[in-house]
């Protein structure tokens, strides 16, 4: 089975409010990439993935007037993909959901909210984040899709679709107001992180596989103020010590001597000259139990998967669809 997750930059732009496919001669949320340039090339990419389940992070919108799950199965259908299931969790208000599109033959996935050792995603959260003794209340603006999954083979596990908080300091104008924001906003992804490690090692102290994955906005040595802090927030939800660990292998390159080959999962332009910044923030990290399925992780990157680059259409499509690129795992389940 291939489970993969993909954060699919403005998705929700390609589709009206009856999850209809808009004009495709129309801009999509893409910087210079029609509406329709976009679609045809996530139909490319969802193809050539050929998964059974994709946690799709940055998924159209979902709110009274907006269908997500319509506008997912329209894309299902237009280009012909087996995924035409939809599993949503708590939606947000961002425009930005999580939702994971599957292939119903292959897998049963249900929405199954926990408090298994911290509260829901969908509430709150306190933490003492600048060692006053005064707890901050944390919340998740785009709050974790926790699901049941039921393979066909029947396999029971646990999955969580994340998008955690982004750390760039939108909004700031000057030197000190970027590090104010960026201070700020590393102390509520940590926060973030650490809520949902407690209930990460609630799931495994239960003895329940278990699969984390999604947007992280954050990793190893991915920014200076990581040092005021000790950790990253992947690395605390992967957890340390004698606690029960989590795997993913790019996490681990990531963790390794500066002078070692690094993955990377998105290519972002900067400005004032647009040149290319890369970064690893996507992630699919397994419990212990699911290391004995043959796991083998791919990143479906452009310019660093030889099957990617060789393929001239795919990595088009992959540049065109997304900021990100896709990161799967093929595991015996």
């Amino acid at each position: 089975m291939r489970i993969a997750t993909y954060n699919v930059e403005w998705f929700t732009h390609l589709f009206d409010d009856a999850g209809r496919f808009l004009p495709y001669d129309g801009w999509s949320g893409r910087r210079e990439v029609r509406r329709g340039s976009q679609a045809r090339a996530l139909g490319r990419v969802f193809r050539a993935m050929d998964a059974d389940a994709i946690m799709v992070i940055e998924a159209p919108d979902d709110h009274r007037n907006r269908d997500a799950a319509a506008a997912l199965r329209t894309f299902a259908a237009r280009f012909r993909l087996r995924t035409r299931e939809v599993l949503l969790g708590f939606v947000n208000d961002t425009q930005q959901e999580i939702a994971l599109l599957y292939d119903r033959a292959r897998l049963e996935a249900w929405h199954a909210p926990s408090e298994l050792g911290a509260p829901r995603f969908d509430g709150q959260f306190r933490i003492d984040l600048d060692i006053d003794r005064a707890p901050e209340r944390v919340i998740w603006s785009k709050p974790p899709l926790e699901a049941e999954i039921l393979t066909a083979t029947g396999t029971a596990l646990r999955m969580i679709g994340v998008h955690a908080k982004s750390k760039a300091p939108h909004g700031a104008r000057t030197e000190a107001q970027m590090m104010a924001v960026s201070i700020a906003n590393r102390r509520k992804q940590l926060a973030q992180c650490i809520w949902l490690r407690k209930r990460v090692e609630a799931h495994l102290a239960a003895g329940e596989d278990l699969i984390v994955l999604g947007d992280f906005n954050d990793g190893p040595g991915l920014d200076a103020y990581e040092t005021l802090f000790g950790r990253s927030g992947v690395e605390i939800v992967l957890g340390d010590g004698e606690g029960r660990r989590l795997f993913d292998p790019h996490a681990k390159a990531a963790l390794g001597p500066p002078s070692a080959a690094r993955p990377t999962t998105a290519r972002f332009r900067l400005p004032p000259d647009g040149r290319y910044l890369t970064a690893l923030l996507d992630y699919v990290m397994l419990s212990e139990g699911l290391m004995s399925k043959r796991p083998a992780w791919r990143i479906w990157h452009p310019f660093e998967d030889p099957e990617c680059y060789a393929d001239p259409v795919l990595r088009r499509a992959l540049l065109a669809a997304s900021d990100h690129f896709p990161v799967s795992v093929d595991l015996d389940i």
